[in-house]
């Protein structure tokens, strides 16, 4: 019998020549994760922009609700098949963003960690970044992706912006001041070439 980390189907999947090494995302599984991202959760890199440093008891409450809520799916991104990340996918027009910029009905929003401490500082962030922007423009309706990092988190701000996103303003969210940026479908496409990226 195959265990369950191989029973889990990725939703996208990519070589990135640039690293080198398969990038894939799979969706999160509370049996299977839990652990994981609790322990993710509490790693000191992660504590300061998501203050989420809980007992897993009120992470596994956190993720019974991601997964309940219709407006997001939450992803574990892994390289080469090992996980090393959390995914948040969400529809920005049912999100607290929402309320912030007038929103299509298809712009997407990203949240995310890389939770390994190992993974850390190898150049990987800008390359996941751009993976999971091009799994949501494969949705047709969606011309802009949206992601509001901590204002303080100057290292996620640059990467973002390396991939495509434009700050906009400062917004004043319940848990920090976040940095709103968009990336537009078009000027992304002409900065990202799949060809060229990925085999």
């Amino acid at each position: 019998m195959p265990d369950l980390e191989t029973q889990i189907q990725p939703v996208y999947e990519v070589y990135d020549r640039t690293i080198p090494g398969k990038i894939s995302f799979r969706p999160i599984s509370l049996e299977l994760d839990l652990e994981r991202i609790h322990s993710w959760m509490n790693k000191p890199h992660v504590i300061p922009f998501w203050q989420m440093n809980f007992p897993i008891e009120k992470i596994k409450s956190y993720l019974i609700k991601v997964l309940a809520d219709q407006h997001q799916t939450a992803y574990i991104g892994l390289l080469d098949d090992e996980p090393m990340s959390y995914w948040e996918s969400y529809w920005v027009v049912d999100d607290i963003l929402g309320k912030f910029y007038t929103a299509e009905s298809a712009d997407q929003g990203i949240h995310l960690l890389i939770g390994e401490p190992y993974f850390l500082g190898k150049g990987l962030a800008l390359p996941f970044l751009r993976a999971i922007t091009m799994f949501q423009f494969q949705h047709t309706s969606t011309t802009k992706t949206v992601t509001e990092p901590d204002a303080r988190n100057a290292k996620m701000i640059h990467i973002f912006k390396k991939c495509g996103f434009e700050f906009q303003k400062n917004i004043d969210l319940p848990d920090k001041t976040g940095s709103l940026m968009f990336c537009d479908r078009q000027r992304f496409e002409s900065l990202w070439s799949p060809a060229e990226l990925y085999q």
